[in-house]
């Protein structure tokens, strides 16, 4: 990371012994180690509060991609609908009665006729199967 080799490693940690002494060397080594650790949880922290940013951006562009597509459809479905009434707006109500009451009278007309006066005789009689479901069960 630093490119420093364990020689160069070794002339700090002799030229702090020198400077530092050596009673208040561990706790010098103690408080550089608490702040290195909180330098680099506030470097992870800002990476964590940069990869959310990045991700939230993503989320925006993609609720904004959604809502520009249900516009569309919105949009679409409305042109349908407003097509269907222009058709429907366009055929006067007179012909749906009339074909309403012509409906009318061919139903009517069908369900009058008897069934059976149309059928020959022949029809009527029961054929060989009839004749032996009609016996007795031994």
């Amino acid at each position: 990371m630093f490119d420093i080799s364990f020689a160069e490693i070794v002339v700090i940690a002799v030229v702090t012994l020198i400077v530092v002494g050596p009673e208040r060397l561990p706790k010098v080594a103690r408080t550089l180690g608490y702040l290195l650790g909180r330098a680099q949880r506030y470097v992870a922290d800002v990476k964590n509060d940069i990869q959310r940013e990045m991700e939230l951006e993503e989320l925006k562009k993609l609720k904004t991609s959604m809502e520009g597509a249900a516009h569309s459809m919105e949009e679409t479905i409305r042109t349908e609908v407003n097509g269907i009434r222009e058709a429907a707006s366009e055929k006067p109500e007179e012909d749906l009665m009339e074909k309403t009451e012509t409906t009318s009278v061919i139903v009517t007309d069908t369900m009058t006729e008897p069934v059976r006066e149309n059928m020959p005789d022949s029809a009527v009689q029961p054929g060989p199967a009839d004749s032996l479901s009609r016996r007795p069960n031994l």
